[in-house]
């Protein structure tokens, strides 16, 4: 490997780098790093970068929760049964409140998923965290799971493998130049797992060794992906044709009790390269961003506390951390925190905001600024003007004014690629008509570039335990972070209005996995998006990188520019949903599934004939009724779905000829591709 030599490495660092070589003795401190120099710009590097990838999560949470290697093939899954060594929680959780003398006053009778897993546990709470509206699970039971490609990965994978390094070379070959490996792990959740499915003790910081090494392992073996060092040894990486991958730690006990100054100096001399200081939990380093209520319920576990100031989790109170009015924490950076920045700065590494609370953020800017605007940046975050009022309300989401100190800085951001429901973008002729789809991406996309006028690449997140991008064709999710109704109405519409389909797995699956990031950034461009700061992302990064080693002159960017407007005001789902006609009292698009797709009832399918009989509380399929579905072609016969009906049948359906398939294209196996 080069070596950049603005960033001297002690001999220590360099052996612990090289492939078959042990872990560094903890005793060593890595070298201290000279006071950085001017960087002389460089020519610009090609590609896309994605700042937030859990490649080697499977070593995460103990080893105890996904279901395949990157290392390994797609193979069959075993649905998760009750004994299955993955993907799903402990029978017995309810005894982990017991934790806190206080939880017999914690009535959580209206959280579903925290009454979930406390009160029932084991595949049944499982399968409840993968039943989100629109998909049909990935935890607990998911007995629709055990195939392959058509089950998994998908977009809504949240438990098995989304980073096989097969996918990875994929994205590479599609574009992708540089990747920001997040290291991760979470005690709560390693915790919750059954035991016998663990493959070591629950230890954040241990979990996060693993993966360093399963990293250098990776490193070793391949010859088209290589750690970088530094900004210089990453531009070096890419111009000889391979991924620059750059390590990240991601945990919420970060660094456990042990001193965090040479615990730094010990992960730094191992490769990596930046830090998110919190996760999802406060700890020793500053207060950490609410979202999600499963990692209040795992706060609460770690201080027993109980809010009243705001309902973030219930109606009226909130478990863990302790927040003001507006369900904010009140937690900023500890002492300890301040000088982890400074010492972050002080070795040229990045800082990543993401996770942090408002507070902690406020704080970690007033500290770089004092440093002439030392750079920050958010590795994986939705916009919150531009999202539904559900995500927008969590502290997690990104405001505008936070947007603004990353501009100033010279610092980026990563854009989610896991979309729920956006509101529409007045200021782009991207319709936003097919919920969490890329027409969704599309219009936090552009806000970000025409409103925020923040530089941006992707944050996926994959392997995160989040859902992706949704497919905008298909029957697998297509349009559905709304609701059914309109996702049917949604999906429907893209078939007659397009842009057409790609002709790969992202048409139907969605962002499945890592190597379909390339068929994200293709099919926003084809909606119309312009594109070109996103392909160009891994030099944005790369400069942010040589910033935080060079002298600094001051700010790079007043942002006095932003601009919030153009968001449409979000009409909610029960109000959209209301304007939809109802069979059984539930809202349906007419006419709006073809020959072959899943229906409930009759009045859903363009052939009016469904053969779900039971008021839709289980599915059927849209089948053929006669001549009349053929139009003047070919007869169909009554009730089959194996006729000549000249361009009725969707991706996925059976099919006899190419002129029966919407897409013109009836593969070898007889199903429409």
């Amino acid at each position: 490997m080069t070596r950049n030599p603005l960033v001297p490495l002690s001999l220590v660092s360099l052996l612990s780098l090289a492939p078959g070589c042990q872990p560094v003795d903890e005793s060593v401190p890595d070298a201290q790093p000279v006071a950085p120099a001017a960087v002389e710009q460089q020519a610009a590097v090609a590609g896309f970068a994605e700042l937030h990838h859990h490649m080697f999560a499977e070593a995460a949470f103990g080893g105890g929760w996904f279901h395949g290697s990157h290392t390994g093939e797609l193979t069959s899954c075993d649905g998760g049964m009750p004994e299955s060594n993955h993907a799903r929680v402990r029978m017995d959780l309810s005894n982990m409140l017991n934790l806190c003398p206080n939880s017999g006053s914690v009535n959580l009778g209206g959280v579903p998923i925290l009454s979930s897993l406390f009160g029932v546990g084991g595949a049944v709470a499982s399968e409840f965290i993968g039943k989100i509206e629109g998909t049909e699970g990935d935890t607990g039971l998911h007995l629709g799971r055990k195939q392959v490609q058509t089950q998994w990965p998908r977009w809504d994978t949240i438990a098995h493998q989304q980073a096989f390094e097969g996918s990875l070379r994929q994205a590479h070959l599609g574009g992708l130049s540089l990747v920001t490996v997040s290291l991760v792990s979470n005690g709560f959740l390693c915790s919750a797992l059954p035991y016998q499915n663990l493959k070591r003790p629950c230890d954040e910081m241990a979990d996060v060794e693993v993966q360093i090494q399963m990293a250098k392992d990776f490193d070793a073996r391949t010859s088209w992906a290589e750690i970088a060092l530094s900004p210089a040894h990453a531009r070096q990486i890419i111009a000889s044709g391979k991924l620059a991958m750059v390590l990240s730690i991601e945990v919420s006990k970060l660094f456990g009790t042990k001193d965090w100054r040479s615990e730094l100096n010990r992960f730094h001399a191992l490769g990596v390269r930046s830090l998110q200081p919190v996760h999802q939990l406060d700890n020793r380093f500053g207060g950490a961003a609410l979202h999600n209520v499963v990692f209040q319920a795992a706060q609460f576990l770690e201080n027993c506390h109980i809010d009243y100031d705001c309902g973030a989790t219930g109606a009226g109170f909130t478990l863990g951390f302790d927040v003001d009015a507006n369900c904010r924490n009140v937690k900023g950076l500890t002492p300890d925190g301040k000088a982890l920045v400074q010492e972050l700065m002080a070795k040229g590494m990045l800082i990543d905001m993401a996770h942090m609370s408002e507070r902690a953020v406020e704080d970690t800017v007033a500290l770089t600024r004092s440093n002439t605007y030392y750079p920050v940046y958010i590795s994986h975050g939705h916009f919150r003007e531009v999202m539904n009022p559900e995500v927008a309300g969590a502290e997690k989401s990104t405001p505008a004014h936070i947007v603004r100190y990353l501009r100033q800085s010279g610092g980026i951001f990563g854009l989610r690629t896991a979309h729920d429901e956006t509101r529409d973008y007045t200021r782009t002729p991207i319709a936003n008509s097919c919920q969490g789809s890329t027409r969704s991406f599309a219009q936090a996309y552009e806000f970000g570039r025409q409103g925020l006028k923040v530089p941006m690449a992707f944050g996926a997140d994959l392997n995160g335990f989040i859902q992706q991008t949704r497919p905008r064709f298909g029957s697998y999710g297509a349009c559905s972070a709304g609701f059914k109704a309109e996702a049917d109405a949604q999906a429907a519409q893209q078939r007659v209005s397009g842009p057409p389909r790609l002709g790969t797995d992202f048409d139907t699956y969605g962002l499945a996995h890592v190597g379909l990031l390339p068929d994200l950034l293709r099919d926003l461009k084809q909606l119309g998006a312009n594109t070109t700061g996103l392909e160009g992302s891994s030099e944005v990064f790369l400069r942010m990188w040589e910033r935080a080693q060079s002298t600094r002159a001051g700010m790079v960017d007043a942002a006095a520019d932003i601009d919030t407007g153009g968001v449409a005001a979000y009409v909610p789902k029960a109000t959209r949903e209301a304007q939809y006609p109802q069979v059984c009292g539930k809202a349906y698009a007419p006419n709006s599934k073809v020959l072959g797709e899943v229906c409930r009832f009759n009045e859903e399918c363009v052939s009016a004939k469904c053969t779900s009989s039971d008021c839709g509380k289980v599915t059927g399929t849209c089948i053929c009724d006669g001549d009349n579905d053929c139009g003047a072609q070919q007869y169909c016969g009554w009730g089959l779905n194996l006729g000549a009906c000249q361009n009725k049948k969707a991706r996925g359906a059976i099919c006899s000829a190419n002129n029966e398939c919407l897409s013109n294209n009836c593969r070898w196996s007889y199903t429409c591709g």
